[in-house]
Parts: C-alpha cells; structure tokens; sequence
C-alpha cells in the first residue's frame, strides 16, 4: 500500500489503504463530516489533545488547515490524513506523520485521532499499520516517535501491538487540555518486527 502522489489544496490523492481503512489527505468536501465527527466527539477528546481553539469546528478554519497541511506536505514537513472505513467511506478520524526530519535523522512523529463511535474497533490499529508502511517503504523514513499520556491505556496499547518500544518519560512534554503532561515515549525502527496480521481491536 502506498500513496503514490500527494494531492495538492483541494485535490484528492491516491490513498494508502489498509485492512478494510484507507487514508487520504483532507479536502473541503470533507467539511460536513469532519465537523459532525468532531463535534459528536468532543467530550470523548478533549482529555487528550490540546485545547481546541474557539473557532476549531468553522469552515474557515477547516479550509485553513486543508491548506496548510497541502504544504506540509508538499514542503515534505508533515503528511496528514483523515482515516476512512471502506464500503461506505465513513470518516473514522486522523492520522498525521508530523516533524518530518530527514539527513541523519530520517524520522517523523505519528499522531491521530479516532471518533467516539469507531473507538475501540480496531480501525486506528489498522490505520497506523498503513501509515507505516508508507512511512518506511515510501518516505524511506528510519524512525517513527509517538508520545502517549500514561493514562491513556487504549494509546499505550494500539502503539505496543504495532510493534512500538517504549524508551523513555517525559516530564511536562505537551500541553494537553490547558496543562502540560507527563508523557511516555516511544519509537519503531524500520529494521523492528512489526504484527504480520491485523491486531485485534484498538
């Protein structure tokens, strides 16, 4: 699975597809059911992720963030994608391969997000599986990081069974809702085993 070319601002992309998910950049099509998900999902994220800004949820700042992720990507900075279930195109959540740093370094950041009404079925566990393979056999990336709070048991879970290492704590590491957490962190290499199978729900 791979994304063979990156859609520029309101182009839609080749997608990566996964097992029965596909990811693909976002466009202002998706406005409705991105707006729906998130807002449905408010309470059920907001513990995790930084405060939302108070125009968060507009068409103005969703065509914003369609933008700027367009040059994110097509500076080869960040690559964000909605996540998708196959069938009937359902938005799931999102996925991001964000501080992309090349050279010796050769290594992202993975984040994501996944709507309260997909939780816990196994899509983001699916989707981060596509996510890597085209963050190594595409980008050719070496290393992918992810930070997860130490409460968040369902995110410490998804990233050990997609072959994660934990190496260390962070103390104070992001601003999640209006404070600064204590984070745990982790990374896999591309040399690393990873699941040949899909991992059970997640």
């Amino acid at each position: 699975m791979a994304l063979f070319r990156i859609g520029g601002y309101g182009e839609r992309a080749i997608p990566i597809r996964g097992e029965g998910v596909y990811l693909r950049g976002a466009d202002m099509r998706d406005f409705p059911a991105w707006v729906d998900l998130r807002e449905r999902s408010r309470a059920f994220l907001t513990p995790w992720e930084p405060t939302w800004p108070l125009d968060d949820l507009t068409r103005a700042s969703f065509r914003y963030r369609v933008r700027r992720h367009a040059e994110e990507m097509s500076r080869d900075e960040a690559y964000s994608f909605l996540v998708f279930r196959e069938g009937d195109d359902a938005l799931l959540g999102g996925l991001t391969l964000g501080h992309v740093r090349r050279g010796v370094s050769q290594s992202a950041t993975l984040g994501y997000w996944m709507g309260e009404p997909f939780a816990g079925k196994g899509y983001m566990s699916r989707a981060v599986r596509g996510a890597l393979e085209y963050a190594f056999a595409t980008q050719r990336l070496h290393r992918i990081e992810a930070a997860c709070l130490p409460t968040n048991v369902a995110s410490l879970r998804l990233l050990e069974r997609n072959g994660f290492k934990r190496e260390g704590y962070a103390r104070a590491y992001l601003n999640i809702n209006g404070q600064w957490r204590d984070h745990l962190l982790f990374a896999l290499l591309d040399s690393d085993p990873r699941p040949l199978r899909p991992p059970s729900p997640g």
